[in-house]
């Protein structure tokens, strides 16, 4: 099929504007070729980010440079067929997991619960350096952290459990989005206020689409600081916590020291 086949459309223009699949012209009454191929591309490589596995020994080596105790710990959830099917398995924790998690003494203010989610693609590629980054500003805020928790075949609500566990005031997770044909990659952050198991998710704040081609780290952590800041102020989370942060662009001139 030749370029002179394919009927364009008349906003081609604004697919420089977006990576979503718009005005990809016609042949006939189907998909030119190349756009076809395209979105077979995306699709395979979104159900491959849903199916793929932790590296949880380069994870582990990529967290290594935050100096905090680290734990590993997996859902109900005993494979990956099994975390697909069964959503709630995936919330709780297996009974070696429960047992083996220590609170420290007095509890702490935020634990961190690093999750694969449907996609461990985008916590391989995201979660370590977006703890690099807000990690050292969470330390600035004089909040006390728990042991990141590394959490497998889990879905958001596991964080409820091993907060609680951690007899934390707050839990953030980090976990990996279900993949879109345009993000397979794509790291979305939890965070809710007095975790514990049952919690659902008008308790939480979600910030979404942290990844390279998407909502930047330094964008998402300044948003995550508003939102911790704003949760120990009114000492709540979720529907009742509106994200007013400042766009990034105004207050760098300022040199605010969340985003240096």
């Amino acid at each position: 099929m030749t370029r002179s086949d394919v009927t364009p459309t008349p906003w081609t223009a604004l697919r420089g504007l977006t990576p979503a699949r718009i005005a990809l012209g016609r042949a006939g009454s189907s998909l030119p070729t190349a756009p076809h191929l395209e979105f077979q591309l995306a699709h395979a490589r979104a159900r491959k980010a849903v199916h793929l596995g932790l590296d949880l020994p380069a994870l582990q080596a990529d967290l290594a440079g935050l100096e905090l105790p680290m734990q590993t710990v997996a859902s109900a959830a005993t494979d990956r067929a099994m975390y697909l099917q069964r959503p709630d398995l995936g919330r709780q924790l297996d009974r070696a997991s429960r047992d083996a998690i220590a609170a420290p003494e007095g509890g702490c203010d935020l634990a961190i619960v690093i999750a694969d989610g449907l996609s461990a693609l985008a916590i391989q590629s995201n979660a370590a350096s977006f703890l690099s980054l807000v990690v050292p500003m969470l330390r600035q805020m004089g909040l006390t952290l728990g042991p990141p928790t590394i959490a497998t075949q889990a879905r958001v609500a596991i964080g409820d459990e091993i907060g609680a566990s951690l007899r934390a005031r707050m839990v953030l997770v980090l976990i990996g989005e279900r993949p879109g044909l345009s993000s397979p990659d794509s790291m979305g952050l939890y965070l809710t206020h007095d975790p514990k198991p049952g919690r659902t998710d008008e308790a939480r704040n979600c910030i979404s689409n942290v990844r390279a081609a998407g909502l930047s780290y330094p964008e998402a952590a300044q948003k995550l600081i508003f939102l911790i800041t704003q949760a120990r102020k009114l000492g709540l989370t979720g529907i009742h916590l509106k994200d007013e942060a400042e766009p990034l662009a105004a207050i760098e001139p300022r040199r605010n020291f969340l985003i240096e």
